[in-house]
């Protein structure tokens, strides 16, 4: 886990977030970014095809085996059984260990000791035995791993596991309404990629992309079609920013295609002035082609591509 310039894109896994994965494999592998995955759907089929392509690719990849949300929450033993079957001693896949605040000491030193030959990662996010946890690891706390959902870990609990390998995912998403987004087309997203390491003194940093770390089964009717597409600034100190291009006529729940034409235009006028300081990515190129053809793909599928995109401009600034 110590490569320098690593990012850990986390990710709930429905069903588009596990196609955004494979279509990435190869350009995450390449750059040394490991994503981390909540399962939150049933059927694992789609995990386990994603790990194989992953580690087809030369990738790595963290997986919770105790999902907070969606389908596991109650009980991950699916997910253990994947990584048992195909991942023992395979220190490409990572068993995440997710500690919430409804987490004991108990069930850490349980889950840890449940998947010691699957290489685990601790995923912080409001346990609150922190001191207990290092205390218990030991001398084994420099070679342990851990990743800090930054709103629920301060400096002075990450300073529990100084010495280890640590990643801390910051939430740069805001999560609003679609319709909302029309008042701040343009805001800061983060600058997390160039201070996690001289900064924070951290190993590794994280986002949960452009969708959020609060999680919905459902979208329900769109009112509005919003296209977030994050991109870095180079007149500002290279932070990354996000765009929001939003569909205008939003006043009732139909006609979804209609609507992403709309945000689908304020983007391609935007790319048209040539000075958006969006990436060319493969992504890109798509909505591009998805204009010229008139074509609306589906809601979910322009998720993707808006993840694929952000994968994709965090790969060519660090790489």
């Amino acid at each position: 886990m110590g490569v320098a310039r690593m990012y850990n894109p986390y990710f709930r896994g429905k069903q588009f977030e596990l196609i955004t994965i494979r279509e990435t494999a190869g350009l995450m592998a390449g750059a040394g970014f490991v994503p981390i995955i909540e399962p939150v759907k049933e059927a694992l089929k789609g995990l386990e095809r994603t790990l194989q392509t992953i580690c087809d690719a030369g990738g790595r990849a963290i997986v919770v085996v105790n999902p907070y949300h969606g389908d596991h929450q109650e009980d991950g033993v699916g997910i253990t059984k994947v990584l048992q079957a195909d991942y023992i001693g395979n220190d490409a896949i990572s068993a995440g260990i997710l500690l919430r605040s409804n987490t004991t000491l108990a069930q850490a030193i349980a889950a840890c000791e449940a998947h010691k030959d699957h290489n685990p990662t601790f995923v912080h996010a409001g346990f609150t035995s922190q001191k207990a946890l290092a205390e218990y690891l030991g001398e084994d706390l420099p070679a342990s791993q851990h990743v800090f959902i930054e709103e629920h870990a301060n400096t002075l609990y990450r300073k529990h596991f100084d010495g280890s390998t640590r990643v801390l995912i910051r939430d740069g998403f805001k999560r609003l309404k679609n319709a909302e987004y029309a008042k701040t087309p343009v805001e800061e997203f983060s600058e997390l990629h160039l201070t996690y390491s001289s900064d924070l003194n951290m190993a590794g940093f994280g986002d949960f992309l452009v969708v959020g770390d609060s999680y919905s089964e459902s979208g329900g009717p769109a009112y509005a079609v919003a296209i977030h597409l994050t991109f870095i600034d180079p007149d500002k100190d290279d932070v990354m920013y996000i765009y929001h291009f939003v569909s205008t006529s939003n006043d009732t729940p139909t006609d979804p295609a209609g609507k992403f034409a709309q945000a689908l235009k304020k983007l391609i006028d935007k790319l048209n002035t040539g000075n958006s300081k969006l990436l060319e990515t493969d992504a890109i190129k798509e909505f591009r082609d998805l204009h010229a053809k008139g074509h609306f793909p589906g809601l979910g599928h322009v998720k993707k591509l808006a993840m694929k995109h952000h994968i994709e401009t965090l790969a060519g600034y660090l790489g």
